[in-house]
């Protein structure tokens, strides 16, 4: 132990000294005892605080300190005397070593315990005597009573908390050992109590505490809801003894939590939640303020309404009758119980809050039992809440216990028997088939209290880890849809669009086939074939209905069972009946045969039910009328077999004009997809089919088995299927383009992109304040109505409103260090409160404007030439006529007597002139140098502060100004003012001119002063300021937006509430010093890397905190200004902290709208009268402006790990701890595990906490929510957010990632956002409001750029469409703002079963579209994101998202989506989701079957003897127009969006000269690479699943990837499949083509080239340094090491190819997966079989006795490789042998080839065409043997197979890395490589060169 205890001793002393000295390098506290005081310590609050005082008092009595010490280890002791919970014994004994520590430091020997209750008692006098304890709360009240919020009363506050803290734990403590107090020592420790308000903690509002610092307590909306939740009269009574606080009243939660045992917490909790949901809604209603404030009747109906919409809905669906019989009848403190008590179970719900519709049961049953309660006259607890053996005692009372346990046991066995997602979905229930049983009445089955003995609570056996078996394990059957694991998906769930497609395809091509006699029987039959191929159509969807239902037959339904028969048995008589009427018409000779009348009419009644039907849905009046017949049962039949009826997806239909709409866009679409098809595809191909079918005496050079006798079935197929192939994908490539010009269009009619330069805010600025108070200020009363109201007092009005917040902006600007001090001194905008009437405009538009003007003065001959110059440009007049009127201002202000009147002379003579048109003869203008130089002078000294030697200068500067003015400018005579001037001689002459000055010294006055000097000063022009791109970006975003269509905002107390939320788990919080200095192999620090990019906001950092701007960072010695360099570098990357900063913001913004508000108080217009001032100093100190923006905003953080990583000691917990401590509205959230020794046994308990920084910048933790068990039983993402909505707040809720950022001057625009929800927006209100993104990382290279501007295009031009008028835009992650009450009500804000809701965020769009809900898109505001910025980076999230999108397919909420909208709506919805990754597959798929039909031609001799017969010379210009398309749609196509987004936003020529730099860069090449990505990772996941969510890390990437590691991540998903391509085209060119058709190969064959070339290298070109010598050499290498390691156990991919190879074939689990994987591999055996009957060596014989021969060959070259390959381990003890073997064998081997060359007619090119054989066959055995592993394995064939796969490796590595280092030996490619990587680096001057050589003293040795 004695070690433990001196690393604790050494640790406590660390930490109480850093206290003391308070260091700021660690954040708060770090390391001090207070932060790792065990959690399984149940009373840990109380030890906590102990603990803090003991920090707190160590100082000034070491022996107090020892006393609190041994009480907080004797309460320790207490909780666990035998040390069992997790962390208590190290606790412990590192406690007894800060007494030792303590004792040890006596002087005097033993100590008398006896004393320490006296020494304690006298410590609390003293110390309240040296504090002035009374003093100190007069003081406060004092200051805060006279309405100066300054640092003094932050300062006083803070003290006084902390004094109050440590007196209360003093007084705890007193009264813990003391058996009795002096009753006057008792009544001083109860009222010291009384005053501790902060040691109660709260979140918001302090309901439980006597707070009055916190001014949210006072707002009459808050008063009047905690009145409104008071105990009413109907309620019976509660016993005597339940506990309420002392500060309020009992209310009617504590009613509910003493019934039915809800938690302490939670019940405080939903308490806050519903004050403010109630406050908030009071406080839109315009309720004028009453002395007794009440809450309004309709505030409560609309969040009684809002809140249980849901369970009415539910009630409705089931045909049950609510809680209440009648909505009207029910008074409103009922609405408030019922409201209260479904708060409080969902709030203590967990997990459970995943079933939105098992929450209404609950509710439901649990309303009915109270109601039972109510009619007792005394309260008792609910019997559901209490155990079964209770016998009404009241103790075991517990909600969580009882109700929501045992759905939780059933839940997480469900979910830990899904194998960590490996299991198949169909084996195991998820949250959807859990919630979904309550959609039916059979859920009533259930009871209530809980039947636990309902097959519904059945838990599955759990699975043995290593089971083989595939029987089915006994469970209960999923409820209502099972999520089967195949491609057919597709079809189930979007058959209307294939039916279409594919009966468009039969009409298009018998058009064509038919076109010379359209009109005959004959075409009309054909077309009538139609009616056919629609019935099997559907009968097949039936077909699969039946099959996709298997796994939950048993738990449906009947009648949904019932539906799926009928439907089967209805579309397979269909079937039947209609084609056997079809066949018979055929036979019929005539077309008047009454059974092709029959045919016809049957025909054409179907198609006019089906389109009268689809017609009349569309309609929303007949939709409701349609509703209105449900009762009908004819017609509830006919809608209940046409579409599925479920609770979800009901109604979702559109407004007419938005249907007509959309329904206008796709008829666009398809008719441009449809003519492409007829005129380019399917007609040029009439011809030359049916030459080909007329064919019947083709040689083929194999033995063929299909097509000679088949009218050559294989060639007509191979021509036809690339032509399908493009047809089912083109459609998204028309709908990309159409739907990108579309978007461009809405956006410019948006107004957006219509500031997009400097120059552009520069000429605008004067529109800026009237635009800004029209979009963003509180609509102002009686602007016109003042017949006086001229357009100035207009024009400065708005200035004067608008300067606050736009110098906020600026200041906000400088403090990011974008801008410089003087920049920001240019930007700032004068408050334009002076007396001056005119507006005065920043200084940046008027800079160097009046010497200008004196240039202009001096040169013009008259004056209407010097007006008419000035007038050319606004801002000179302006600026003119500002130094004017100020200069006379402050001079008149300044002077005195005769000087005054001098001043007041000289303008007046100078307005005669202007007015007699004398200018020129009065004054000598060309002299006006000389006065602006004296003026200057006289301002240098004025805007000092006034001393003996300044007074002096200042008359003496005045003087020569008179002297100027009497001897050069003025020219005209004075004798017209004689008596004036002959006085100012007089003064001047006796020396007494200007001798009296008043100098200025109010802040207005100096300010205008300083202002007036700066305007004669500045010389530059400021047409470049800011220089920095990202602040002129924000700037020009944010004064376009002022233009835009936006809502008009409403006052901060009468907006929408909102929350801001953000999961976070482990990433960056904040860089350290140690992670920002560490270089990397090349020498280089993130520091150093940060310091380049971005070298202007280095230098703005190092003049914002005082250093020079050559400093490095070892220059910094100040602990502040270390922390301030790690602020500076973590704002720059990917971090939390950024994040926390952006969001801040919100509040920021809002308390200064709040402040300024309020300042203006009624009548905002007292500005007419001149004294107005909008002065927004000191608002972020203002009480009533806090509480304001707390009540109106809430951020909440949900670090799922916080509490393990304070345990751990981690940085990211002090960091964390460091972001609440600088923000004090900041909440973190958190899963805390606490160990508790139960019965012997050490029981796990798990907690949702939420804690805020209390005065000490420690946790205080404000509630803490026991939950029924580990939270985590599905994705990780959704579970972390929804065990932390509970403590969101608000009307909406923003979800924000962890690596996005915010912007002062977007957040002014939240309240604007907020509006929407109340706007029109269709047939619904939104329930999910879009925002824009800006991609912050684009500038870090050109892959970053890449990424970026494909995501900008897709969340502007794509999501713009989308929301209107495709009317289907979904959630796609962040930073949208939901409905909050809408969504908590309905499941979440994302769904989070395991590895089917993988995409969490789009799931959360999903379900609002199926509850009908509306999504819309805002372009106005943005919020920064950050995206990943190198290859590895970014294929891992494509990959990621790939795989999410190949979940979708396979999920309910798709199926339901597919099935139940309107077709068009379906269309759209299917190409922005799972189509958008299906078609991406089809391109490369197309290639494919393009490459293998060529292959068939080629090998068959089918190609040549058709070029003989020259049949299809038409065919080849088609195949050439089929791959240039395929070419543009890979790369030009995809680019449409972008280009159009790029003119929009950056005007035509910057968008060419974007679009031309991103080719030069080869974006084509990294779009072709994404390509594959998606492909690969898509198909992936539908064949065998294994989608998970990736990391990917988001760190700055300029670090060299190794060779190996971009080899495993490629190998399978890009290289693989390149390489076949490759192998395609050569055999392509070896068979298919003769010596003419060079250029048509190259047509033909370039597209596919540029594939293979692009998923092979680009890996390796975008790569750091990629193509540098020394680092190729290290990565062969470190390749070949990897490449040869044995794996073993243990062993990770990354350090051995055998591993990784095991690593690589795990996805394949499933028969059906194997099966797939086998029958995908046999085409590989295509080239053998081809390529052995083109060898010389076997002439023109075709039997297959060839191709048997060709595999004894290969068996032969096996037998040889197992020789090459043999094991040395076994050969150990004859390796002679089996060396001089190996020699003999290979000397045999060659022998017998040149043998076989000389004597037979086998070639050196046969050898050749051999390998081009062997190689794919082996790699198709390899497949096959991979695919059925454990077979292979049981053979003792593995080993062989894992050396063959080995070989492959090796020798596909060989190829790809021969050309890598060919290009190392040229060092331009290297340059051209890093200019093409780093270009938009190079263009900001960067040294990017510099970085990858390294910043390292050594880099040259």
């Amino acid at each position: 132990m004695s070690r433990a205890e001196s690393l604790w001793e050494r640790l406590v002393n660390a930490a109480l000294q850093r206290d003391r000295t308070g260091g700021v390098a660690g954040g708060p506290g770090q390391g001090s005892i207070v932060g790792y005081i065990p959690s399984s310590l149940a009373n840990n609050r109380d030890i906590d605080a102990i603990l803090r005082a003991a920090d707190e008092i160590q100082d000034e009595d070491p022996n107090i300190a020892r006393i609190l010490c041994e009480h907080g280890y004797s309460l320790a002791q207490n909780l666990d005397p035998n040390s069992e919970g997790r962390g208590v014994l190290q606790f412990k004994t590192g406690l007894m070593s800060v007494i030792k520590q303590k004792l040890a430091k006596r002087e005097v020997g033993t100590i008398d315990r006896s004393q320490d209750i006296i020494l304690l008692q006298e410590f609390y006098r003293l110390y309240r005597e040296k504090n002035n304890v009374d003093k100190l709360k007069e003081e406060e009240k004092q200051l805060r009573e006279s309405g100066a919020f300054t640092d003094e009363l932050e300062r006083k506050t803070v003290k006084r908390k902390r004094v109050f803290a440590t007196l209360k734990v003093l007084g705890n403590v007193l009264e813990q050992l003391a058996k009795e107090i002096p009753d006057e020592l008792k009544h001083v420790i109860d009222s010291d109590a009384a005053m501790s308000e902060d040691t109660i903690a709260y979140n918001i509002v302090p309901l439980d505490a006597p707070v009055t610092a916190n001014a949210t307590t006072a707002f009459p909306e808050v008063q009047a809801a905690v009145a409104a939740l008071k105990y009413f009269t109907g309620l019976p009574k509660m016993p005597a003894d339940f506990p309420i606080p002392a500060t309020r009243n009992a209310d009617m939660l504590d009613f509910l939590h003493y019934i039915f045992g809800f938690q302490k917490d939670s019940v405080s909790n939903q308490r806050e939640h519903i004050v403010l949901l109630l406050a908030n809604e009071q406080s839109r209603l315009n309720i004028p303020e009453e002395t007794e404030p009440k809450l309004d009747d309709a505030a409560v109906h609309k969040v009684f309404l809002k809140s249980l919409d849901n369970y009415i809905k539910w009630c409705d669906y089931l045909c049950i009758q609510p809680a209440w019989s009648n909505l009207e009848a029910i008074s409103g403190e009922k609405k408030l119980l019922f409201l209260s008590l479904y708060f409080l179970i969902w709030g203590e719900a967990s997990n459970i809050r995943f079933l939105p519709e098992c929450l209404c049961y609950i509710f439901h049953h649990m309303v009915r039992e109270m109601d039972e309660i109510l009619r007792q006259p005394v309260a008792r607890p609910a019997e559901s809440c209490m155990p079964v053996d209770s016998r009404g005692a009241d103790d075991g009372v517990s909600f969580l216990d009882h109700v929501i346990a045992p759905l939780y046991g059933v839940v997480s066995a469900e979910a830990f028997n899904n194998d960590n997602g490996r299991a198949p979905h169909s084996a195991w229930r998820n949250y959807d088939d859990f919630n979904e049983y309550f959609w039916s009445l059979h859920s009533f089955e259930l009871g209530w209290p809980w039947r636990t003995s309902a097959s519904f609570f059945q838990k599955p056996i759990p699975r043995q880890k290593y089971e083989i078996k595939t029987g089915r394990a006994k469970h209960r059957g999923k409820t209502s849809f099972v999520e089967h694991r195949t491609f057919l998906h597709l079809y189930h769930s979007f058959h209307r669009l294939w039916i279409f497609l594919v009966m468009m395809f039969q009409g298009l091509a018998i058009i064509a086939f038919n076109k010379d006699n359209l009109t005959s029987r004959q075409t009309l039959l054909k077309i009538l074939s139609l009616g056919p191929t629609f019935v099997v159509m559907k009968f097949s969807e039936s077909v699969l209905d039946a099959i996709m239902m298997f796994g939950a037959y048993s738990t449906t339904r009947r009648l949904a069972v019932a539906r799926i028969f009928l439907r089967f048995i209805w579309f397979g008589l269909a079937s039947v009946f209609i084609c056997f009427l079809y066949v018979k018409s055929l036979q019929a000779p005539n077309s008047d045969s009454v059974i092709f009348k029959l045919y016809v009419i049957v025909i054409a009644i179907y198609a006019g039910v089906q389109f009268f039907f689809s017609i009349l849905m569309r309609i929303p009046t007949c939709h409701n009328i349609a509703n209105k017949c449900d009762r009908f049962p004819v017609i509830q039949f006919f809608k209940w077999m046409r579409q599925e009826r479920h609770y979800v997806g009901r109604g979702m239909y559109e407004r007419t004009s938005d249907f007509i709409k959309y329904l206008l866009f796709w008829l666009v679409v398809l008719s441009a997809k449809f003519s492409f098809a007829y005129f380019l595809q399917i007609e040029p191909l009439v011809g030359p089919t049916r030459i080909i079918v007329k064919q019947n005496n083709i040689p083929y050079s194999w033995h063929d088995f299909v097509s000679s006798k088949n009218y050559n079935a294989l060639t007509v197929a191979s021509l036809w299927a690339p032509v399908v192939a493009i047809y089912l994908l083109d459609i998204h490539i028309f709908y990309t383009i159409i739907s990108a010009f579309l978007g461009f269009l809405l956006g410019a009619r948006d107004r957006l992109g219509e500031i997009r330069s400097l120059d552009a805010i520069h000429k605008l600025f004067e529109e800026f304040p009237g635009a800004f108070m029209k979009a963003l200020h509180v609509p102002l009363t009686n602007r016109t109505s003042d017949p006086s109201y001229q357009a100035v007092d207009k024009n400065k009005l708005d200035a004067a409103h608008f300067a606050p917040f736009w110098n906020q902006i600026i200041k906000s600007l400088r403090e990011e260090d974008y801008i410089t001090d003087f920049e920001m001194e240019l930007l700032l905008m004068p408050k334009n409160s002076s007396r001056l009437q005119l507006v005065q405009w920043p200084l940046f538009l008027l800079s160097s404007k009046i010497l200008l003007a004196k240039e202009i003065a001096a040169e013009s001959n008259s004056q209407e030439e010097i007006l008419e110059r000035i007038a050319r440009d606004e801002y000179m007049k302006y600026a003119v006529e500002e130094v004017y009127h100020t200069l006379k201002f402050v001079l008149t202000e300044t002077l005195e007597a005769e000087g005054r009147m001098w001043v007041e002379r000289i303008y007046e003579d100078i307005q005669a002139s202007i007015k007699e048109r004398n200018i020129h003869h009065d004054f000598q203008l060309n002299k006006l140098s000389l006065v602006i130089t004296r003026v200057t002078a006289l301002l240098g000294i004025l805007k000092e502060n006034e001393t003996p030697e300044h007074a002096k200068g200042a008359i003496k500067a005045l003087q020569d100004l008179y002297d100027v003015m009497r001897l050069d400018i003025l020219t005209f005579n004075m004798r017209g003012h004689y008596e004036t001037w002959n006085m100012l001689t007089q003064a001047w002459n006796e020396g007494r001119l200007f001798t009296k000055l008043k100098w200025p010294k109010d802040p207005e006055m100096k300010a205008l002063v300083k202002r007036l000097y700066s305007l004669f000063t500045i010389k530059d022009s400021a047409a470049h300021v800011p220089r920095n791109l990202e602040a002129r970006r924000r700037l020009q975003f944010f004064t376009n937006s002022l233009f835009m269509d936006v809502p008009p905002p409403k006052s901060v107390r009468k907006m929408l509430s909102f929350s801001v939320f953000t999961p976070y788990y482990s990433e960056v919080v904040l860089y350290s010093m140690a992670e920002l200095t560490k270089r990397n192999e090349d020498g280089i620090s993130i520091l150093f890397y940060l310091q380049k990019i971005y070298p202007d906001e280095w230098r703005n950092f190092l003049a914002r905190i005082g250093q020079d701007e050559n400093a490095l960072e070892g220059d910094l010695n100040n602990e502040r200004d270390i922390l301030e360099l790690r602020f500076w570098a973590s704002y720059r990357g990917q971090t939390l902290a950024r994040t926390v900063r952006g969001m801040m913001y919100y509040r920021k913004a809002l308390m200064l709208q709040s402040y300024l508000e309020r300042n203006a108080g009624g009548d905002m217009e007292s500005g007419l009268s001149g004294n107005y001032t909008m002065d927004a100093e000191g608002f972020e100190l203002s009480p009533e402006a806090r509480g304001q923006a707390d009540l109106k905003f809430t951020y909440v953080v949900t670090c799922q790990i916080y509490g393990r990583q304070k345990e751990d000691q981690k940085p990211e917990a002090v960091d964390i701890a460091l972001l609440m401590q600088r923000n004090e509205a900041l909440r973190i959230a958190y899963i805390d595990i606490v160990d508790t020794p139960k019965e012997g046994k050490s029981h796990t308990e798990y907690y949702s906490k939420l804690v805020k920084a209390d005065i000490s910048g420690k946790d205080k933790e404000i509630y803490s929510i026991k939950l029924p068990g580990d939270p985590k039983l599905g994705e990780g993402k959704p579970e972390n957010q929804n065990h932390a909505i509970v403590f969101t707040r608000g009307n909406a809720i923003q979800t924000i990632d962890m690596n996005q950022d915010n912007y002062f001057e977007e957040a002014l625009k939240m309240r604007n956002l907020l509006e929407e929800f109340d706007r029109d927006h269709g047939i619904r209100p939104p329930t999910i409001l879009g925002v824009r993104e800006h991609v912050f990382t684009g500038s870090v290279s050109s892959l970053a750029s890449f990424m970026s501007n494909q995501e900008t295009s897709f969340v502007t031009l794509g999501q713009r469409v989308l929301a209107k008028p495709l009317k289907i835009r979904m959630h796609y992650g962040h930073p949208d703002v939901f409905d909050r009450v809408f969504h908590i009500t309905r499941g979440g804000i994302s769904k989070a079963s395991r590895i089917i809701n993988i995409s969490e965020d789009i799931f959360a769009g999903f379900n609002t579209t199926l509850r009908q809900g509306n999504v819309t898109h805002h372009e106005y505001i943005q919020v920064g994101k950050g995206r990943d910025v190198g290859l590895n980076q970014i294929a891992l999230f494509e990959g990621k998202v790939a795989g999410g999108n190949g979940e979708q397919v396979l999920s309910r909420d798709v199926y339901r989506l597919g099935q139940l909208l309107d077709f068009f709506r379906m269309m759209s919805f299917y190409f922005t989701t799972v189509g958008f990754y299906f078609c991406t597959m089809l391109t490369v798929l197309t290639v494919y079957i393009f490459l293998y039909g060529r292959a068939y031609l080629a090998l068959s001799g089918v190609g040549a003897t058709i070029r003989e017969r020259a049949i299809l010379l038409d065919d080849t210009a088609l195949s050439a127009a089929l791959n240039a398309q395929f070419l543009l749609q890979i790369g030009v196509f995809t680019a449409v969006p972008m280009v159009l987004g790029f003119i929009l936003e950056q005007g035509f020529l910057q968008a060419i000269v974007s679009f031309v730099t991103m080719q030069f860069q080869l974006c084509t090449v990294f779009f072709t690479f994404s390509l594959g990505t998606r492909t690969h990772y898509f198909g992936r996941t539908i064949l065998h699943g294994g989608a998970r969510y990736q990391a990917t890390g988001r760190g700055f990437v300029v670090k060299h990837i190794k060779f190996s590691e971009n080899y495993r991540l490629y190998s399978r998903s890009h290289f693989v499949k390149a390489m076949e391509v490759i192998l395609l085209l050569v055999v392509y060119l070896a068979y298919g083509n003769d010596e003419a058709g060079a250029v048509s190969y190259i047509l033909l064959t370039v597209s596919s080239w540029f594939l293979a070339a692009s998923w092979l290298f680009a890996p390796y070109l975008f790569n750091p340094a990629g193509f540098e010598w020394q680092k190729v050499v290290e990565d062969f290498k470190e390749w070949t090491n990897w490449l040869f390691y044995r794996g073993g156990i243990g062993v990770k991919g990354a350090e051995s190819w055998e591993a990784w190879w095991e690593e690589e074939l795990s996805h394949i689990r499933t028969l059906s997966g194997r099966i797939m994987e086998t029958v995908l591999s046999l085409r590989f055996f295509i080239f053998q079989y081809g390529i052995v009957y083109k060898l010389d060596l076997q002439g023109s014989d075709t039997s297959l006795a060839i191709y048997g021969w060709s595999w004894a060959a290969l068996a032969i070259i096996i037998v040889l490789f197992k020789v090459f390959t043999f094991s040395q381990k076994i050969s150990v003890n004859f390796q002679l042998v089996l060396r001089f073997i190996q020699g003999l064998v290979l000397l045999v081997a060659l022998a017998g080839i040149v043998v076989a060359v000389v004597l037979t007619n086998l070639s050196v090119v046969d050898i050749f065409a051999c390998v081009l054989a062997f190689i794919p066959t082996g790699w198709g055995i390899l497949s096959i043997a991979c695919a059925w592993k454990p077979i292979v394995k049981r053979i003792g064939m593995w080993k062989s197979i894992r050396s063959l796969a080995r070989l492959y490796d090796a020798g596909m590595g060989m190829l790809i890395f021969l050309p890598v280092a060919l290009c190392s030996w040229f060092p331009f490619v290297s340059t051209f490589q890093t200019r093409m990587m780093f270009n938009q680096a190079f263009s900001r001057g960067l040294e990017i060169s510099l970085i990858l050589a390294g910043n390292n003293p050594n880099s040259g040795l």
